[in-house]
């Protein structure tokens, strides 16, 4: 299986490259981004692309894959609708109108979150925009993820100071609330390898809450 990723030097995305490079069904990952992985391996392949919103220049290089795992975002704190939905919206789409006419069997998935499609909170009604219109591109299968609170393992950190700060206080809370409140704790982990699964097999819906995610990867 080859994958193409989106984000893989955020929190979630390093959780969910390693999952992918681990896995021994995946031959290959071409991560795309603006910035170089700090993740060396023979599988892996980084390209460093400026324009995210243009890949014109580089669609060469973007056929033959099987499954895409997009988990590149940002937070709202601090942004506008405009350049929160340019990040969060414009950017997914674009990958994903390309990808869909490269590669027509491509399975795509996308890191969302709980509570998108709220009306209150702009960031999920961009979020939900985001949902709708990957859906509606010519994917073999598209598979939107709604993780709650996510737990990084086995070393992922968050680009945000703030948010790994938080992340590291409260690593030994997570692990319980995983266990305790399955309904809305994550790790990084479960996040890929149920990325993997609906790759391999699909899933009986698109939209997946933590509930599901967690179901993909328990069985």
């Amino acid at each position: 299986m080859k994958i193409v990723m989106f984000g893989a030097t955020g929190m979630v995305g390093q959780g969910v490259l390693r999952e992918a490079l681990a896995a021994q069904d995946v031959t290959h990952v071409l991560s795309i981004g603006r910035s170089d992985s700090e993740t060396s391996h023979p599988k892996l392949r980084t390209l460093v692309h400026a324009d995210l919103l243009d890949y014109s220049a580089i669609e060469d290089l973007l056929t033959g894959f099987d499954a895409c795992f997009f988990c590149l975002g940002a937070s709202a704190v601090g942004m506008d609708e405009a350049g929160y939905s340019r990040i969060n919206h414009d950017i997914p789409l674009a990958a994903g109108q390309v990808l869909s006419r490269l590669n027509p069997q491509l399975t795509f998935t996308y890191v969302s979150g709980a509570g998108t499609g709220s009306q209150s909170a702009m960031w999920a009604r961009v979020k939900r925009r985001t949902e709708t219109d990957l859906l509606a591109l010519p994917f073999k299968a598209a598979y939107m993820f709604r993780p709650g609170v996510i737990q990084p393992l086995h070393g992922a950190r968050s680009k945000t100071p703030m948010y790994n700060a938080f992340y590291v206080l409260t690593s030994p809370l997570l692990s319980i609330a995983r266990k305790l409140l399955p309904k809305y704790v994550l790790s990084t982990e479960e996040i890929g390898l149920a990325m993997l699964e609906v790759a391999r097999h699909g899933a009986p819906k698109s939209i997946l809450e933590t509930v599901d995610i967690r179901r993909l990867v328990k069985g």
